[in-house]
């Protein structure tokens, strides 16, 4: 049932970029970016916060630089290719009615602009002791101290992000499905750094510990 709700949804997005591809006088810049984040909303909300249900992350307010890499990471099929990642399956065909010069760059502008919200953790379990010794240790060079990213690094900020995503997102660099291709350097990167956490527990503490974080 969940799953052809999400084909409902996709199927949905798709037509209404598909229309929206055929205005005789289409918008442009943020403007442009505000009518395409409209294919957006079934998934990551009316103010982009993310749906736990839909596995979906909050994507208000992140950097512009970041989510144009992984849209066009999605479109590339250097992220969600993996047969096992349904969440990259459901973004990969959103992606691609992103296909005129300036789509993805004008939706990323506007969601960079709106507002973003602090999500706050959702599961118990988690030393955060022992995550501080590892994002110390492990993650403070890219993310940084405040868990807030660096372009330089393409590093994005974590600070702010749902716990939930985040561990989904350790589990995927982990088992391969996000950072497995040569071409996405920087995905690489984070995969190695993603194998340095031995288990689930690992991860649950790390992510802990980026909840505390000031945000």
């Amino acid at each position: 049932m969940l799953q052809r709700a999400y084909a409902g949804l996709i199927a949905a997005a798709v037509i209404s970029a598909f229309l929206a591809s055929c205005s005789a006088t289409p918008k442009t810049g943020i403007a442009h970016g505000e009518e395409l984040f409209q294919n957006c909303k079934p998934c990551h909300g009316e103010a982009g916060h993310g749906n736990l249900e839909l596995r979906t992350p909050a994507i208000a307010g992140l950097p512009d630089w970041y989510i144009i890499e992984q849209v066009t990471k999605f479109k590339g099929d250097l992220r969600g290719a993996n047969p096992d990642d349904m969440e990259g399956h459901r973004m990969r065909p959103l992606a691609r009615t992103l296909y005129h010069p300036g789509d993805i760059e004008n939706v990323a502008a506007y969601v960079s602009k709106m507002p973003s919200q602090w999500m706050p953790p959702t599961f118990t379990k988690g030393d955060t002791a022992a995550g501080s010794v590892t994002f110390n240790g492990v993650c403070i060079t890219c993310h940084m101290a405040d868990g807030k990213g660096n372009k330089d690094l393409h590093s994005p900020p974590i600070a702010q992000q749902s716990d939930w995503y985040l561990v989904a997102q350790l589990n995927k660099f982990h088992r391969g499905w996000r950072g497995y291709s040569p071409e996405d350097v920087y995905g690489g990167q984070m995969r190695a750094m993603a194998l340095t956490l031995a288990d689930s527990t690992a991860m649950h503490n790390v992510i802990a510990y980026v909840k505390t974080l000031p945000h």
